[in-house]
């Protein structure tokens, strides 16, 4: 493994068995990754990653031109006393989910897909709808 930091997406399964929200870290500000063993289609590794006093499982995959992203990119830095021990430096983290669903449920209802504008430009070609006819004397 070459000293050079190296950029990867980690997919983290936060809650999943084995990972322990209470295991205390060494240092509350540190961020590390161990390297596990490869996943099984051989094109990542498992990890185990220690950050804001927890522990998460998780995959990283080299990132590759033109696939969507799974999660966080990182930048590693292999410890000089040990390879396999990496800190972390996040290149990007995508917005949580609970943020992006408040963003998209601004308003009670389906979707407003047409605007304004659109509904005038339709009254205009279709031209309204004609009242319902009255009731003969």
């Amino acid at each position: 493994m070459t000293d050079a930091p190296a950029k990867a997406a980690l997919a983290s399964k936060e809650g999943a068995p084995g990972a322990h929200a209470d295991a205390p870290v060494a240092t509350p500000a540190t961020d590390v990754v161990i390297l596990g063993p490869p996943t099984a289609d051989g094109a990542g590794v498992h990890v185990l990653r220690a950050r804001e006093e927890k522990v998460e499982l998780g995959e990283l995959r080299p990132l590759a031109e033109g696939r969507p992203l799974a999660g966080e990119v990182v930048t590693l830095a292999p410890r000089k006393d040990n390879p396999r021990v990496c800190d972390v430096k996040d290149s990007y983290r995508p917005p949580s989910v609970a943020a992006a669903t408040s963003l998209a449920l601004s308003h009670k209802g389906p979707a407003k897909v047409a605007t304004e504008a659109y509904r005038d430009g339709w009254d205009e070609i279709f031209g309204k709808k004609p009242s319902p006819p009255s009731a003969a004397n």
